[in-house]
């Protein structure tokens, strides 16, 4: 683990090389590969090397959050066209990276706690520096004091473990399991946050409206994976006591999740339709995995990567539109068909695999939530029925209304797409509906 670490420090200076921001992308794409390959086993941690360390669950993880970072540089040809600071640009998505890295690859829960905050500088970073909109200070503030106001809890959490049981190896807190309300608080509302669980989920839009193509891209395609990566990880240790409270959140996030889906039909920017819709599938996840059975985490896992590739995809898109429009309102991206046809298919694709059509993982993860969902209580059919429902319902919303309809004669003159963009989606989508075929390694994982 820890030669990737090096691999990952030592491409940061190439960052301030001149004329050399593709080549950054693709040494994050040879550090994919070798990472791809990297010997795995898939019950247990492997790879252990000092405080690192590595299982099925990290693994899908650490190559998502690879993945869309070699995406993000792609996507931001923009930035690189117009020299935006370009150099800290790159520094800034490395040192993302590594934070990312570092936090799905800690054994110790404390080292966790620390790169699990640390991701949030450079996510910050990128809003503040490279966002585009006049209110992206008040939208850095929410997502700042949002996650920061319930971390100070699960740091006080991590120490009362420290001093109950003189250790914080996430391997070993399976021998405990701890029956105190308090520390279940304050353990899990971080990670509720981070999700974001309804109610405390006002961060989330504002920051993706606020944010850059690049931010948006890792807010939905990975940040938003690090609650659901560490309530995995610390309900091993609450599992008496999340049996008596676990009802409580399970409804607020299946209640949630219908409003949320509603409120996407209210939108009239695309990136704040896709944010909220991320909302509504992060919801099942919670619900997932506080049903604390095996299809539960199972599902949750899944629809964890499946959103991220997909979201992410999503948001490319929204972005292509903004940079031929100027706008991300619906009602000026209209009759988008009759300009860009062949994008009008990867619309068509990514909006299927967001309403869980198959065979994207979506699907896969959406069908073991259900059933989890409806083992643990046979009323919770009526709000997973709404949920699917509303799910098919705002993508097709926002397809027909971008793709089809009257159009709009300003844009009588830009060009219909480039090879880079085209080939950004199509590295979203094939993984997204491939991975169905190794679905094997996610059955056997947890």
């Amino acid at each position: 683990m820890m030669k990737f670490l090096m691999f990952m420090m030592f491409l940061t200076p190439l960052c301030f090389q001149m004329k050399i921001f593709w080549m950054v992308q693709m040494m994050l794409f040879l550090f994919m590969f070798l990472f791809m390959n990297i010997s795995l086993n898939i019950y247990n941690f492997t790879n252990l090397s000092y405080m690192m360390s590595m299982d099925l669950l990290s693994f899908g993880l650490i190559l998502l959050s690879i993945w869309i970072c070699c995406l993000m540089i792609m996507a931001s040809e923009n930035l690189y066209k117009n020299n935006l600071y370009i150099s800290y640009f790159l520094l800034n998505i490395m040192f993302l990276l590594i934070m990312l890295y570092l936090t799905f690859s800690m054994m110790n829960l404390f080292m966790f706690y620390l790169f699990f905050e640390g991701s949030l500088i450079p996510t910050l970073l990128l809003i503040i520096g490279w966002g585009y909109q006049p209110e992206r200070i008040q939208a850095g503030m929410y997502l700042l004091f949002y996650t920061l106001f319930m971390s100070l809890p699960l740091l006080m959490g991590i120490f009362f473990l420290n001093n109950k049981i003189n250790c914080l190896m996430m391997y070993m807190l399976k021998f405990y399991d701890f029956n105190y309300i308090y520390l279940y608080l304050s353990m899990i509302l971080a990670f509720l946050v981070k999700m974001p669980m309804y109610f405390v989920h006002l961060w989330l839009p504002k920051a993706h409206v606020e944010a850059p193509i690049s931010g948006s891209m890792i807010l939905a395609g990975v940040m938003l994976k690090l609650g659901g990566y560490g309530m995995m990880r610390v309900m091993i240790i609450l599992q008496k006591v999340n049996m008596k409270f676990n009802y409580i959140w399970i409804i607020i996030s299946l209640v949630g999740g219908v409003y949320i889906s509603m409120k996407c039909f209210c939108q009239f920017d695309i990136k704040s339709l896709i944010a909220y819709s991320s909302v509504a599938h992060m919801s099942l996840v919670i619900g997932g995995i506080m049903t604390m059975n095996y299809w539960g985490f199972l599902g949750s896992y899944i629809l964890m990567i499946g959103h991220g590739l997909c979201s992410s995809g999503m948001f490319c898109l929204s972005n292509i539109n903004y940079e031929r429009l100027n706008s991300r309102s619906l009602f000026l991206n209209k009759g988008m068909m009759n300009f860009m046809p062949s994008m009008s298919l990867w619309w068509f694709l990514l909006s299927s695999s967001n309403m869980a059509a198959p065979p994207s993982m979506n699907l896969m993860g959406e069908m073991s939530l259900i059933i989890s969902l409806m083992s643990w209580s046979k009323f919770s059919m009526m709000m997973l029925m709404l949920i699917s429902f509303f799910s098919a319902g705002y993508s097709l919303y926002l397809y027909s209304y971008t793709q089809h309809g009257k159009l709009n004669l300003s844009v009588m003159s830009f060009y219909s797409g480039v090879s880079r963009e085209y080939l950004m989606l199509f590295l979203h989508w094939l993984p997204l509906n491939l991975m169905i075929l190794k679905m094997d390694y996610f059955m056997l994982c947890l």
